[in-house]
């Protein structure tokens, strides 16, 4: 015979774990992150011609969404594939580096504490095999 014993109702309540995503401040986090990283993405001299016609709406509500699922977000992306989106664009490792040096300092200038931007940018880190094709 089994017995399955409950814990103690009076005890304190475990804290629950939140995800990355509200970590950082969900949706709004998200959205002055993608802002400010691409402001500084477009003004760079090497990722800018990347983006010869700017930032549409679209790309960046695919990049808000994205990264909102990637970091334990309740939307989830339904855009092109990261492969299919980035294969013809000549992304090299030198430009993936540039990219994410911009978005940790990115959220340095938002406030985000180091250790969140670290786990962060290690999220994004397992993009390069389907984003550098150069």
């Amino acid at each position: 015979m089994t017995t399955t014993t409950c814990s103690d109702p009076g005890a304190p309540a475990e804290p629950e774990a939140i995800s990355l995503y509200e970590a950082i401040g969900g949706r709004a986090a998200l959205v002055a992150t993608v802002d400010v990283f691409y402001g500084r993405v477009l003004a760079d001299a090497e990722l800018g011609p990347l983006f010869p016609r700017g930032l549409s709406d679209r790309h960046r509500a695919y990049v808000i969404t994205f990264l909102g699922e990637a970091l334990g977000g309740p939307s989830r992306y339904r855009g092109p594939g990261m492969s299919a989106a980035h294969g013809r664009l000549g992304i090299s490792d030198r430009h993936f580096d540039r990219a994410a040096a911009h978005l940790g300092a990115t959220l340095h200038e938002l406030g985000v504490p180091r250790d969140l931007t670290d786990r962060v940018i290690g999220i994004v880190a397992g993009l390069r095999p389907a984003v550098v094709t150069a």
